[in-house]
């Protein structure tokens, strides 16, 4: 059985087909992907290769060793940085998360004794190759997020971002303590709160007031339909699973006694064997094409929505400030600092307008040429799929004929 563990060196996410879910800039001058990577007991270690001929970094070819940990912290420092208010930051990539499949893998050993050699071998193969896709999808969503930023021409600029690619230490980069992660949930629920105090904040740009209704809207359907897209790929994969038993049964009658029936049930074994990996292939196209697309879009979204909701805090952070300059030049006290307020309050607000609307429409022309080349992708894939299956049907049914 494979170890809960195992070290899977893995190959170059640029040949693997989770990576090309996500649209990634054509601009070379700065190019990241993760060359390799290795999971070890409870991490993750991701080798990030760069290239670059931008005059800001010392060499024009480097790579580094980093772990999940290291980005979220490059995440947060840019979500932590006012410069980059106006900005869509591409979420963090989804903590690396095999339990599932080492529960499985932990399972199907606890109970090999209760199959044949045969179902078990078989059933061992598919939950490896579960384990490796799941491995392989952790790291091209890692790979992603760095590539996201790296084709940004603000975003690339940031320190820390030359400091993670370029560092060949580790960053020191600890996960949160109790005393932190309960800081982080009381400044998330008064975020949340914030949120909801402004949600009916009406805007003064009508173009940022019906982004806002679209996108509040989008993200809850995007959210619903990848549920949906999930249950759809587990059935099929469910159903690639049941024909392996069936296989195995058929095969073991048809091999007990050499008949007519015999030859007649081994092909039938051999015809689920093969309709099998049909499935299998369906379902794993399901996942990457669809559930993948749908994932990251709705994390994806929500950037976009927090952009929004830091757009109206700096409004409502604008007339607030506007109504203190009032009240100031009604008394004829502190005037000064009431006008010196107020214009950095303005001045933040329409910087952050001017990023954003572009932000915003970059957004959407990103999403809708990735849906379109994804939903074109799955739909040629499952043509392919429905005539391979059609084949297999005709040519068992010729056989047994």
């Amino acid at each position: 059985m494979m170890e809960d563990d195992p070290a899977l060196g893995e190959p170059s996410p640029s040949s693997n087909p989770a990576t090309s879910n996500i649209d990634l800039s054509t601009d070379t001058s700065l190019v990241v992907d993760i060359s390799d990577a290795l999971s070890e007991h409870e991490k993750v270690k991701f080798t990030v290769h760069t290239k670059t001929t931008l005059p800001e970094f010392r060499q024009s070819e480097f790579s580094v060793v980093r772990e999940h940990e290291e980005f979220v912290w490059l995440h947060d420092r840019y979500v932590e940085n006012e410069e980059y208010a106006g900005i869509v930051i591409p979420p963090a990539p989804p903590r690396p998360d095999f339990d599932e499949s080492r529960d499985k893998l932990y399972r199907l050993g606890q109970s090999e004794g209760q199959m044949t050699k045969a179902e078990f071998q078989k059933m061992k193969a598919e939950l490896e190759a579960e384990y490796l896709a799941e491995f392989k999808k952790t790291v091209a969503m890692h790979e992603v997020f760095l590539s996201r930023i790296a084709g940004h021409a603000r975003l690339r600029n940031e320190h820390n971002f030359r400091v993670f690619l370029e560092y060949k230490d580790e960053l020191q980069v600890r996960g949160k303590n109790k005393k932190e992660r309960l800081g982080g949930l009381f400044k998330n629920l008064g975020k949340t709160v914030d949120e909801a105090m402004l949600a009916n904040y009406k805007d003064v740009d009508e173009s940022f007031e019906k982004e806002k209704t679209f996108l509040s809207a989008y993200h809850v359907k995007v959210k619903d339909a990848t549920r949906f897209a999930d249950r759809m790929t587990r059935s099929h994969k469910g159903v690639a699973d049941c024909h392996i038993p069936i296989a195995i049964c058929l095969h073991q009658l048809g091999t007990s006694d050499p008949t007519e029936l015999s030859k007649f049930l081994t092909k039938i074994g051999e015809t689920f064997e093969r309709a099998r990996k049909l499935e299998g292939r369906v379902s794993s196209d399901c996942d990457l094409k669809l559930s993948d697309t749908l994932r990251y879009y709705e994390r994806d979204s929500q950037a976009a929505l927090d952009l929004l909701y830091r757009r109206t805090r700096s409004l409502a952070n604008l007339e607030k400030s506007n109504n203190a300059l009032t009240k100031a030049r009604t008394k004829g006290k502190g005037v000064a600092e009431a006008e010196a307020a107020q214009k950095l309050c303005e001045e933040k607000f329409n910087h952050l307008s001017e990023i954003g609307k572009q932000e915003l429409g970059n957004f959407k022309a990103r999403r809708l040429t990735q849906f379109r080349k994804n939903m074109t992708e799955l739909a040629e894939l499952q043509i392919k799929h429905a005539k391979a299956q059609l084949k297999l049907l005709r040519e068992v049914s010729e056989a047994l004929q």
